[in-house]
């Protein structure tokens, strides 16, 4: 089991940009960042494999970076030109099952963070 800590969430006028981070302890091949807006289902937004092969929700797609820093153990999430659609609260999520996958699936992640809320204002 892997446990995870988001820091890194706040309120930024559209436009902005924010970094989220998570912190992680134990084995985690596969890691995420998910989100989920009130009255919405839970979505993938960026996901890195283990071999560094990343994937991107099309939503975010060419604002949203994700990495990882395997000596720091932790996550990060680069957003840029935030949009208030992007409200929401953020979780990262890793599993140790199929290093290798892409997929953004909720199910397809155990191991789950509290969250750190993300405030776009128009």
């Amino acid at each position: 089991q892997v446990q995870l800590v988001e820091s890194g969430g706040g309120s930024v006028q559209a436009g902005g940009s924010l970094r989220l981070s998570c912190s992680y302890a134990g084995v985690a091949y596969r890691m995420g960042w998910f989100r989920q807006a009130p009255g919405k289902e839970r979505e993938g937004v960026a996901i890195i494999n283990a071999i560094g092969q990343t994937n991107y929700a099309d939503s975010v797609k060419g604002r949203f970076t994700i990495s990882k820093d395997n000596p720091k153990m932790t996550l990060y999430l680069q957003m840029n030109s935030l949009l208030p659609e992007d409200t929401a609260m953020y979780y990262c999520a890793a599993d140790v099952r199929f290093p290798g996958a892409l997929g953004l699936g909720v199910n397809l992640y155990f191991d789950w963070g509290q969250g750190t809320q993300v405030t776009v204002s128009s």
